[in-house]
């Protein structure tokens, strides 16, 4: 299952701060990022997910009692990468790399824990969200960040850290879509340096997801510097 990348952040404030790979690392007002879902987060990462897509996943996945249990469950802890404040998560960002993604969760899997009768309209609704990577190319699988860490750059923080992995991996690009009714979102992205290359119109979709469009936007990979050779 995929999603467009939302940001339910507060799009005020900016930040620069980095993790140093699989650890933690200060970012900004007391944020730190770090790669990985951490043990034991895997329900609170999906409350934030569920708040930040549930008006769009819940027409395939509601109630929100089932939802989120299932969304703990399929999490691809290593395709997250995830900001924490007082130890506490507060935001993540999922992508899609080498044919894995944060939200992972299989066909096999929801007909499980949904039926067949419940299951299977879900699948085809969550097919016409599925976004698969182009060669060279990283996707952005949600991001979403709590209330509480809203007007923190946290949001910032978690794209330059995607970004990172991105460069790490040698994608040339990366990729994301945003919903028309997310304009906080489309800002931040472009604040982060991603262009729209294209808007696709679904109006059939409104009434039942709550959008009517989906831009997609890009942002190139710088290449990493490699250091001095040494002799």
């Amino acid at each position: 299952m995929e999603a467009d990348a939302k940001c339910s952040e507060d799009a005020g404030g900016g930040g620069t701060g980095r993790a140093d790979g699989l650890g933690g690392a200060h970012g900004v007002h007391g944020v730190s990022v770090r790669r990985g879902l951490p043990a034991g987060a895997e329900r609170r990462a999906a409350e934030l997910y569920w708040d930040a897509f549930g008006r769009k996943l819940g027409p395939a996945l509601n109630p929100p009692e089932k939802a989120v249990p299932f969304l703990a469950g399929q999490f691809d802890a290593d395709r997250a990468v995830c900001a924490l404040l007082g130890g506490r998560l507060v935001g993540l960002a999922g992508y899609q790399l080498d044919g894995r993604a944060l939200t992972g969760g299989s066909a096999s899997a929801l007909l499980r824990a949904y039926g067949w009768v419940r299951g299977l309209p879900g699948l085809l609704l969550l097919a016409l969200l599925e976004r698969r990577p182009a060669p060279g190319q990283l996707v952005m699988d949600g991001i979403a960040v709590a209330p509480e860490a809203r007007g923190r750059g946290v949001g910032s923080l978690l794209l330059e850290e995607v970004a990172g992995v991105a460069a790490e991996h040698g994608c040339r690009e990366i990729r994301l879509d945003v919903i028309d009714t997310n304009p906080r979102a489309r800002a931040l992205y472009e604040r982060r340096g991603f262009t729209a290359v294209r808007t696709e119109r679904t109006p059939c979709l409104r009434k039942l997801l709550g959008f009517g469009a989906v831009t997609t936007m890009h942002r190139a990979v710088a290449a990493r510097q490699e250091g001095p050779s040494t002799p």
